[in-house]
């Protein structure tokens, strides 16, 4: 199993979900970093499960633990070692699944790739896993930050049907984005999110949706083509988070119905005597290489496929049954995929600088 991100910045998550721990291994990150715990709880917070009335009922502080790698509250250049702890896991609650594979889940993949699986909670594939992801990505802003003042920002823009186009993408802030308990910024449309949510809580089913971030004052230059393309390693981190369905970076989709004098970005020269470009549907990346101007991408994640809804199925045997899925589960995923959406793009971005820097 590939549980490893990057080639510098290296990140390797490790646990299950209903396991005794969670977390991960950071390998690469440069020395003399300032790093603590408080830069990392914040996103861990953001990520918990039992924040609001949207998400899954499991409680779970999710405090982390810095294990190695730090000394001081300074970065010793060696592997950082860290752990979360789950604290309410429930194993009992998926009993009844032993023997059924959940529709849309990954316990009948994982049952034929390996000839065993964790039957409770699903293991690797349950959306717990995000908490390594989200921990090492806290230790790659740090270092983005720290080093280009890069800023990473994402949030929903679209719910099921319900869209918003109403975001400043240069000004927006975390801060924005947590104002409202769906991660929506525009209160014109976050309150007919939430609604839907709540609908599709009490009905026993789910709801998907699209996040859209933007990455800031990321400098020109990051990217290897041709096969390690900065859009392309985006892609792959985005795709790897659970429930995600697809990826699209500048105009996107979009962009296949423009003619090329529509879509082209026509270069200006800046008041700091650097070249820009007047639009971006490029979002940021052109040749696989970042530009200087503000990364956009979205992604797009699909209904939670445990739902509380009587589905008729079959199990493993081929033998039909009801299935009414028990256990702690979110209706929506897509407020709590925040946090691992930035911290993702902060594991891309984080690997690409470093690789740039082995060139000078």
């Amino acid at each position: 199993m590939s549980s490893s991100f990057g080639s510098i910045f290296r990140v390797t998550t490790f646990g299950e979900s209903h396991g005794a721990a969670v977390g991960a291994v950071v390998d690469g990150c440069p020395p003399r970093l300032a790093l603590s715990v408080e830069d990392i709880q914040p996103q861990l917070t953001r990520r918990r499960p039992g924040q609001s009335k949207l998400s899954t009922p499991r409680e779970e502080a999710d405090r982390v633990a810095i294990l190695s790698g730090v000394e001081n509250g300074i970065t010793l250049g060696t592997p950082i070692a860290l752990m979360v702890e789950n604290k309410t896991h429930r194993p009992g609650d998926y009993g009844e699944m032993l023997h059924i594979p959940r529709p849309s889940h990954a316990d009948y993949t994982y049952e034929v790739k390996y000839g065993i699986r964790a039957s409770s909670g699903g293991g690797r594939a349950s959306a717990r896993e995000t908490i390594g992801r989200v921990a090492a990505g806290a230790v790659a802003e740090k270092f983005l930050s720290a080093r280009f003042g890069i800023e990473i920002v994402a949030w929903v823009d679209t719910i099921s049907t319900i869209k918003t186009d109403r975001v400043d993408e240069g000004t927006i802030t975390r801060e924005m984005v947590d104002g409202h308990i769906t991660r929506c910024p525009d209160e014109s449309v976050a309150d007919q999110m939430e609604q839907a949510i709540m609908a599709a809580r009490e009905q026993g089913d789910s709801l998907g949706g699209v996040v859209t971030c933007v990455c800031r004052n990321v400098p020109a230059g990051l990217g290897e083509p041709v096969f390690r393309k900065l859009d392309a390693e985006l892609a792959r981190a985005m795709l790897s988070i659970p429930a995600s369905k697809g990826f699209e970076i500048g105009s996107g989709f979009a962009g296949a119905g423009m003619s090329g004098s529509e879509h082209n970005d026509p270069f200006i020269l800046l008041d700091n005597g650097q070249l820009g470009t007047m639009t971006n549907n490029s979002g940021g990346i052109q040749g696989g290489i970042s530009n200087g101007e503000l990364i956009r991408f979205r992604v797009a994640f699909k209904p939670v496929a445990t739902i509380g809804r009587a589905q008729e199925t079959v199990d493993f045997n081929g033998q039909s049954v009801t299935l009414e899925a028990k256990g702690r589960h979110d209706p929506c995923v897509l407020p709590r995929v925040i946090p691992v959406v930035e911290s993702m793009a902060a594991l891309a971005l984080a690997d690409m600088a470093l690789i740039q820097q082995t060139r000078f």
